[in-house]
């Protein structure tokens, strides 16, 4: 246990956001090597790792969402709990990375996959190049200790462009900063309905009739809005509220956005979170997150994220987006679709739900809303696939937190497994 947390504080260490992985490529190719494996890269940075005659596969991303002051995380421990100071904590997946480099260590016959850029699109994966030696891989990016998932939301990205006039008015010129909005893994945390801080900035500008200079909100593509700022024109004094903060700067003229009215409108009509649910498997089925506005260059730019655990639900709600936009005068597109990884119970599911039973009583096979690599890998290499992990609480946010007991069973678990396979 003691190792595996050194590892992931080492991992802490090394900077790994997404689209800026190089370093922790090369520090997980060098371990790897240290430990006696034979190494291969693929061009989109995926690491193959093989040593002996291994019959299962441990798979983990090594990119992470960079929230706050992240890649700068200064790791520290809380009742029970791994955090990071004023930045998102990377457990989704470093601590499954931190397992993998530990089963390296401990055992001879041992096949490891890390992948790069998965959460942005899952880009590692679906440009995978390397073929498994293992019939059976058990995905370590799972935030729910008492889960063994063998589905998995499919996904797909939507961007909406709008260009833009400006006019000079006089007015009152306010700064306004959303505050006290959690945020969140915009596929586990959806179901909480958390509030949007996009949608809320949009909600207060268009009630006080204000008038856009500018606007921006969101973080990355798969997480729930928590900040966003604007620069508004009033011709009112406006007042601060529990999510919007006022500041006065001072009465002037301003290049207004002529097209104010509309985004306010688009952004208050935009449905944000979940859009069904499924009772059978008691997980949210389809959802879509409006996750970022910029303006620049008198251009609006607004990116969403859309998921389901069905097909044609998928789908549709990337249908009945890109007509929402459209309807509202923006050109919208999407890209990187992605299907759902309709899973079956197999034999890898079958010994993992065997050794968890001998300690957790509360352990069940299910899908999860969100998307997971082993679906797209499962695809490809017919290969028997699952996910498990530790638990990882509000991932992908300043919040992010992740338990040690936890990561100790967990762990235990997976080193039970592939001892069985030695």
């Amino acid at each position: 246990m003691q190792n595996i947390i050194k590892n992931f504080k080492k991992l802490c260490e090394i900077p790994h956001c997404s689209y800026e992985t190089n370093q922790m490529r090369d520090f997980l190719n060098a371990y790897a090597k240290e430990k006696n494996f034979k190494v291969n890269i693929d061009l989109a940075g995926n690491i193959h790792c093989i040593k002996g005659n291994p019959k299962i596969c441990l798979q983990s991303h090594y990119d992470m969402v960079c929230m706050g002051n992240a890649p700068k995380i200064e790791v520290y421990e809380d009742n029970g709990y791994l955090k990071a100071k004023d930045s998102s904590l990377g457990a989704d997946n470093g601590i499954g990375i931190a397992i993998m480099l530990e089963a390296m260590q401990k055992f001879s016959n041992l096949e490891c996959l890390f992948t790069n850029n998965e959460e942005v699109g899952l880009m590692g994966v679906n440009d995978l190049e390397h073929k498994l030696h293992s019939k059976m891989l058990l995905n370590l990016d799972h935030e729910n200790e008492n889960e063994i998932i063998i589905g998995c939301a499919g996904g797909v990205d939507i961007e909406a462009f709008l260009e833009y006039e400006t006019k000079e008015y006089f007015g009152k010129v306010y700064e306004l900063s959303a505050i006290n909005f959690n945020g969140g893994h915009s596929g586990i945390d959806i179901i909480d309905n958390p509030k949007s801080s996009i949608k809320e900035m949009a909600r207060f500008i268009k009630e006080n009739k204000g008038k856009i200079i500018n606007f921006e909100g969101g973080e990355r593509v798969n997480s729930i809005p928590k900040y966003a700022k604007a620069l508004v024109l009033f011709d009112n004094d406006v007042k601060s509220n529990k999510y919007i903060h006022c500041q006065f700067i001072e009465e002037r003229k301003e290049k207004i956005c002529l097209k104010s009215d509309i985004l306010l409108n688009l952004l208050i009509s935009f449905s944000q979170g979940v859009r069904s649910f499924n009772k059978t498997l008691d997980i949210v089925q389809t959802s879509i997150n409006l996750a970022i506005l910029k303006m620049n260059e008198q251009e609006i730019r607004i990116s969403l994220f859309a998921r389901s655990n069905l097909l044609e639900d998928l789908k549709q709600v990337e249908f009945e987006t890109l007509t929402l936009f459209e309807a509202f005068n923006f050109k919208a597109r999407s890209f990187n679709f992605y299907p759902p990884w309709e899973g079956k119970e197999n034999e890898l599911s079958d010994n993992l739900l065997k050794i968890f039973k001998k300690e957790n009583k509360n352990i069940k096979i299910s899908a999860i809303h969100a998307g997971l690599e082993c679906g797209i890998i499962e695809k490809k290499q017919k290969i028997l696939c699952c996910s498990i992990g530790p638990n990882i609480y509000n991932p992908h946010s300043t919040d992010e937190r992740c338990e040690l007991a936890s990561v100790e069973r967990i762990s235990k678990i997976v080193f039970e497994l592939l001892k069985n396979y030695q």
